[in-house]
């Protein structure tokens, strides 16, 4: 074990076989809610923490690595969106990200942890940076599910920040083949999805691939794409879904571009990144040819 004045450690299983382990200087809050375990924890290298279900979901360091992935392809893909819908989010910088957009008007809110919500809001101010507060946010504690499927309103960027299709997860039912067509139905003409779709390392895509293969049965056009987050220690899958695609062209780069000049303040993402992010190595693409299976 490395040297470190710290005593305090934090061990993730990310997978059978294989452990992450970050040094602690402080864990702000523990503790467990009606639907999962939280912690927002400390890290000398990586800052502020949140950790659900003994799962890293963001650090301070490189947050804006994955939420800028997750909010800025979608919102080029769509043009200028005025309305976008949050599916999770609990640490609000996806709230934060969709509100540097220019055209936003308003962004809805969906999130089943309101304890969650509030320790991020508490503890985590920097994350949302006044995103909670702004005029044009809805914020909604309660079931993304219930509220996909009993709403009949659209929006231009629909975005799911929701944890993976683990069994032991308050999100597994929001990742079958039938609720990404309910989330397709929330999807205005012209707009787009985008969600996360798990760890997209080599040795460690399987859920990445299915989750591709279930989007796949639903959306018209799929385009994974793939983000290194230090904090994850791999890479990270991702995906926009619309009934147009071209976000491997020339064109979708200097959409990219246009759109990160117009948001100000972008750190990752811009033309070269998404360029980057879209053009996947062959093991994936092979990964998806080969996985046949849905999340049903």
């Amino acid at each position: 074990m490395p040297k470190t004045e710290n005593s305090q450690w934090y061990v993730e299983q990310v997978a059978d076989g294989e452990l992450h382990s970050h040094a602690l200087s402080n864990t702000l809050v523990q503790g467990k809610s009606q639907y999962q375990a939280y912690a927002i924890v400390e890290s000398p290298l990586f800052g502020k923490m949140l950790v659900l279900d003994g799962d890293t979901q963001s650090a301070a360091l490189d947050e804006h690595i994955y939420h800028e992935s997750l909010v800025h392809p979608a919102c080029a893909a769509a043009g200028a969106p005025r309305s976008a819908l949050i599916l999770g989010g609990g640490e609000g910088a996806t709230l934060r990200e969709l509100l540097r957009v220019p055209s936003m008007q308003r962004v809805v809110m969906v999130d089943i942890d309101g304890e969650v919500v509030g320790a991020c809001r508490r503890l985590m101010p920097e994350w949302s940076a006044g995103a909670f507060e702004d005029r044009r946010t809805e914020l909604i504690v309660g079931d993304a599910k219930a509220y996909v499927e009993g709403s009949t309103e659209t929006f231009d960027v629909v975005l799911s920040d929701l944890t993976e299709p683990l069994e032991d997860s308050p999100s597994y039912g929001l990742h079958t083949n039938g609720f990404y067509r309910a989330t397709r139905a929330r999807v205005a003409p012209g707009g787009a999805y985008a969600i996360q779709t798990s760890m997209a390392g080599p040795h460690n895509f399987g859920v990445h691939a299915r989750m591709i293969a279930t989007l796949r049965a639903s959306w018209p056009a799929v385009a994974p794409y793939t983000a290194y987050i230090p904090a994850f220690d791999t890479e990270w899958g991702f995906a926009l879904c619309a009934d147009v695609l071209d976000a491997r062209s020339a064109a979708a780069a200097a959409r990219a571009d246009e759109h990160a000049r117009a948001c100000g303040g972008l750190r990752h993402y811009d033309g070269q990144s998404h360029t980057r992010a879209f053009n996947l190595p062959r093991y994936l693409r092979d990964g998806y040819a080969a996985e046949k299976r849905v999340f049903e």
